[in-house]
């Protein structure tokens, strides 16, 4: 049950959200439409165009959600889709911290699945964070 809690639970928060953010930004790419549009304040909308106007980095921005969120949602390297989530998940939580509070209610659940996931996948991670000198006394 624990197990449920603190993967499975956090990983299909995610996946769904960033599957549908993904969906959404390709749609908007085809179209110039929009499927939702949460209510976003005038700093925040001005941020989003910046990010459509660059040409390059909405469509990588709504790819890298694409692929993360196929791989938590098919629990196929899961820890990779996280690892590729997290920093768009970490400019979200800023954005409403600091562009647009009403959502601070999404930033924190995003910040909860995140810890909880982060905690859950860190053996994959871990090796990251070990220093060279670390490594080269392992390996002799």
């Amino acid at each position: 049950m624990k197990r449920h809690l603190t993967i499975t639970l956090p990983r299909l928060v995610l996946g769904p959200l960033f599957l549908l953010s993904a969906v959404d930004g390709f749609y908007f790419i085809f179209t110039g439409g929009r499927l939702i549009h949460p209510p976003t304040s005038p700093r925040g909308e001005a941020f989003e165009a910046a990010l459509i106007a660059s040409g390059f980095f909405w469509p990588l921005l709504k790819t890298v959600n694409l692929v993360g969120a196929l791989c938590l949602l098919t629990n196929r390297a899961p820890a990779f889709g996280f690892a590729l989530i997290v920093p768009v998940i970490t400019v979200i939580v800023g954005f409403h911290i600091f562009l647009n509070p009403q959502g601070l209610p999404v930033a924190a659940i995003l910040a909860v699945c995140s810890l909880l996931l982060l905690r859950a996948y860190w053996p994959q991670y871990s090796a990251l964070f070990e220093s060279e000198l670390a490594r080269r006394r392992a390996v002799g």
